[in-house]
């Protein structure tokens, strides 16, 4: 009998098996890729102009987050602190130290201090941080323990996702008054119900569509 098919046409079945096997692992790879902390960037810690110690200031010296990011509450960025603040306690405190001396020298000049910003959101991102404060979010939700890093890391993805994860239950995030800023809260017991009408009472609705933050 004449064959039909050359022999090679035997190994198309394994051919497209490993093809298939190929493009899940891509598949896979893709997904697992861009929520990795390779793509999010999470961990990431520059090297600052100054070697501030957040763990000093905010948490051995307990100072509170608003001192030195004072629009927090009322503008859509967190900002950076001006040599003012600096200077408030530093033109008497280790006058002398080496690490204080860029900041005196800034001060004298009038030249800002050129911070390496950390936490960002795409350009094509909406995103305003008093909202947030002013829906009793706690810093230490996207900053991390901020009163724990000698230099400042990303700890959190900001990646969709992670946001959509909170938008669509924010109960866990909630914290009562005068928490916001407070590092290491817990929530406690009966925090869900409390959150819940918290969120009821204030009429918080996050929203999860596109169009509330890509504008």
């Amino acid at each position: 009998m004449t064959q039909i098919f050359p022999k090679w046409s035997n190994k198309v079945p394994l051919f497209l098996a490993g093809g298939l096997v190929v493009v899940l692992a891509g598949i896979v790879g893709f997904f697992w890729y861009f929520g990795s902390p390779y793509y999010t960037d999470v961990g990431y810690r520059p090297e600052q102009p100054i070697p501030y110690s957040h763990k000093l200031h905010a948490g051995d010296m307990g100072m509170d987050c608003r001192y030195c990011h004072t629009g927090v509450e009322v503008t859509a960025t967190a900002g950076v602190p001006p040599t003012q603040t600096c200077m408030n306690c530093h033109n008497m405190v280790k006058t002398e130290s080496d690490s204080i001396k860029p900041i005196i020298q800034s001060w004298n000049t009038g030249i800002p201090i050129e911070w390496v910003r950390i936490h960002k959101t795409p350009d094509f991102a909406y995103f305003d941080h008093s909202i947030h404060i002013n829906r009793n979010i706690g810093c230490e939700s996207c900053h991390g323990r901020i009163d724990q890093m000698e230099t400042v890391m990303l700890s959190k993805p900001l990646s969709m996702k992670w946001c959509l994860d909170c938008h669509r239950d924010p109960t866990s995030h909630i914290r009562p008054d005068g928490n916001v800023t407070a590092m290491g809260w817990t929530p406690g017991e009966g925090q869900s119900d409390w959150a819940t009408e918290f969120i009821s009472t204030n009429k918080i609705n996050p929203p999860t569509d596109c169009s509330g933050c890509h504008r």
